[in-house]
């Protein structure tokens, strides 16, 4: 019952809140300037301010946090992981490649990852599809957010899974002996 309730509280309240925009949007069409190529350059001006944001926190980036299997439907018993990014860089349009610092025995090494940004609003959405790694029998899929120094997301490859969240934290410049 209790969620019943909850739901059409929800329900109303979405309603009553679209009904509102609905009557912003009729008088804001009054008012709105005809000239859309100020509003489009200033979207454009966002997209690009957002853009270096997230390149910034992904440079000398080290995600720490921890992942959850899951299966069939279960989450399973987290455990602490981490990732470290050397930077990202734009391609064109969406796609960017990611340059993953990567252990494989004693060797270390960079891996560029190609993948697509989607923006929700000023939070960028990583995006990984059907990701074939070098010598790898899986290949690998997953969606990431990334918001003030935090994500979040979901992956799969082969028969497993999982979810994944921590902070991001940065690399600090060294100093020259000049700036001493």
């Amino acid at each position: 019952m209790r969620k019943s309730f909850l739901a059409l509280a929800f329900l109303g309240l979405f309603v009553a809140q679209k009904s509102s925009w609905a009557d912003e949007t009729k008088e804001g069409a009054a008012s709105a300037p005809k000239d859309t190529t100020v509003t489009a350059a200033k979207a454009m001006a966002s997209l690009e301010e957002l853009e270096a944001k997230f390149k910034a926190m992904l440079t000398k980036a080290t995600l720490s946090g921890r992942w959850s299997p899951t299966k069939d439907g279960e989450l399973g018993q987290g455990k602490e992981d981490k990732y470290t990014i050397v930077g990202v860089a734009k391609v064109n349009g969406d796609s960017w490649v990611v340059n993953a610092k990567m252990k494989y025995g004693e060797r270390e090494f960079v891996l560029p990852i190609p993948v697509k940004v989607k923006w929700a609003g000023d939070t960028p959405v990583v995006i990984v599809d059907h990701l074939q790694m070098p010598g790898g029998r899986n290949s690998y899929t997953a969606r990431v957010l990334f918001y003030e120094h935090t994500y979040a997301g979901t992956w799969s490859g082969g028969e497993h899974g999982g979810l994944l969240s921590g902070i991001i934290t940065n690399e600090k410049e060294e100093k020259t002996g000049e700036d001493k």
